[in-house]
């Protein structure tokens, strides 16, 4: 793998991608504890990433939808194999990437 003169790779591990995505969401989005994921925008006939987030109390939170829609795509971007076809979960605190086929309202951290 190539490296920058500062002896740091060009491509940091996915592990580190994972972290540096959940503390940039966690700051993009004050308050944001879990940020749902999915290819289905209420609303929408065609797949288009969404993403929904809620508060460590389980509340959720307002997203204007570029927002959503920024938010959504980094994620899908960060873990390309997960299986898209269902909604996941990630986790802000420990940048843990979930499938979530149930609502996330009402769980708490």
């Amino acid at each position: 793998m190539p490296a920058i003169e500062s002896g740091t790779p060009a491509c940091p591990d996915s592990a580190d991608r994972q972290r540096r995505l959940a503390l940039q969401l966690a700051d993009m989005i004050p308050g944001a504890a879990t940020v749902r994921v999915s290819l289905r925008e209420p609303g929408a006939v065609w797949p288009h990433p969404h993403a929904r987030v809620w508060d460590g109390a389980g509340q959720p939170i307002e997203l204007s939808r570029t927002t959503a829609t920024v938010a959504a795509r980094w994620v899908v971007r960060v873990w390309p194999d997960a299986d898209w076809t269902r909604p996941h979960t990630l986790d802000l605190a420990s940048a843990v990437l979930t499938r979530s086929d149930l609502p996330t309202t009402g769980r708490g951290r």
